[in-house]
């Protein structure tokens, strides 16, 4: 099949790439390699050159059904990354990635392109899910200063205050975005559910967890908690872990994110209309300081330093159920979170942003 891969320049996206070219697919690989989001306007050397490149933006109509002539599906990944925590950056992230998304969309409509994955996010989310001991399956209340400031972390439940335990959040879960970059991804969402409705095109959104591995930049707004303590680690120093550590995240390795996409297009016929969203996780949680000490030890480093500090927006678990992954794309990982990051610990990084 000949497929599109937007975003094919990023950290996620060139992954992806190698893994449709791999299956056997001729791929068109599309990236606007834009200064918001690349460090200079050229191919990085790890896109795979078996791929027939184009540099254009997607908000442009003609760039848009110059890429997709001849397509069967879009793959796609392209879009402004980071927290997106200043409301300046709102017409940013909207011009970006919502308005590419949009082009895109009205192209495949244009071009009878019926196949799509789009990658979203966990961050669609906002907080994890929980239950209370008491009450069960609870919203929590947002968390208070004070139990921030005296080292009381976990959110408590609204109705009785005793803290409250995560469970694993289904796709069905109520999507609370808390920046305008989680506005941005569950917005996408939204708009290919459109499209599919308007269209009877099929789709999947893949909610990706806390991906890492080779290729991802340490020096960006993408930047999570793996590639900030690598890059501590890198300079001597040790991994600066806020909380108490015991936050629980599901990490995901990137070559079992670029798997989950093949399996998604190969499986997209069976899509219900309006798409379906999936959690892609390894439904294994691990918690930011067991992250932060597999580093230090698999480098030889300083030992992570537990700081306490906290920033009041931040999510304290979010942990997800891969059922659904299981159930509908027959998707599961292959790499534990102890291998994946020992392999993390030396795998070859990248210095500039990326998106996907």
């Amino acid at each position: 099949m000949r497929i599109l891969v937007t975003g094919a320049a990023g950290f996620i996206g060139s992954h992806v790439l190698t893994a449709m070219l791999d299956a056997g697919h001729e791929v068109i690989a599309l990236d606007g390699l834009l200064p918001p989001v690349h460090s200079e306007a050229a191919w990085p050397d790890f896109v795979d050159e078996r791929a027939e490149r184009f540099i254009g933006d997607l908000r442009d109509p003609e760039v848009v059904d110059d890429a997709l002539a001849g397509v069967g599906a879009v793959v796609h990944q392209a879009a402004l990354v980071g927290h997106g925590l200043d409301l300046q950056d709102l017409p940013l992230y909207a011009g970006l990635t919502d308005l590419g998304t949009a082009q895109l969309l009205a192209g495949m409509a244009r071009a009878q392109v019926s196949s799509l994955v789009l990658a979203s996010s966990m961050v669609v989310y906002g907080e994890g899910a929980y239950a209370c001991r008491e009450h069960g399956p609870t919203v929590p209340r947002p968390r208070e200063t004070a139990d921030l400031e005296a080292g009381l972390f976990e959110p408590r439940c609204p109705s009785c205050g005793a803290f409250l335990d995560w469970t694993l959040v289904s796709e069905d879960a109520e999507k609370n975005p808390q920046s305008v970059y989680a506005t941005s991804k569950l917005a996408q969402e939204h708009y290919a559910a459109a499209w599919s409705r308007g269209t009877g095109g099929s789709a999947y959104y893949l909610r990706y967890h806390n991906v890492y591995g080779p290729r991802m930049p340490l020096d960006s707004a993408y930047s999570g908690v793996a590639a900030i303590f690598r890059s501590r680690l890198a300079a001597g120093e040790a991994p600066l872990v806020f909380e108490d550590g015991g936050q629980m995240r599901d990490f995901v390795h990137v070559s079992d994110v670029a798997r989950a996409n093949l399996l998604a297009l190969d499986t997209i016929e069976a899509a219900p209309e309006g798409g379906l969203p999936i959690n892609i996780c390894s439904g294994q949680p691990r918690s930011v300081g067991w992250a932060a000490q597999l580093l230090s030890t698999e480098l030889a480093g300083p030992s992570p330093v537990t700081t306490g500090q906290f920033r009041a927006a931040d999510v304290r678990h979010v942990v997800a159920s891969p059922a659904r992954a299981r159930d509908s794309i027959g998707f599961e990982t292959t790499v534990s979170p102890e291998d994946g990051f020992a392999r993390f610990a030396t795998e070859p990084t990248a210095q500039s942003s990326g998106n996907g």
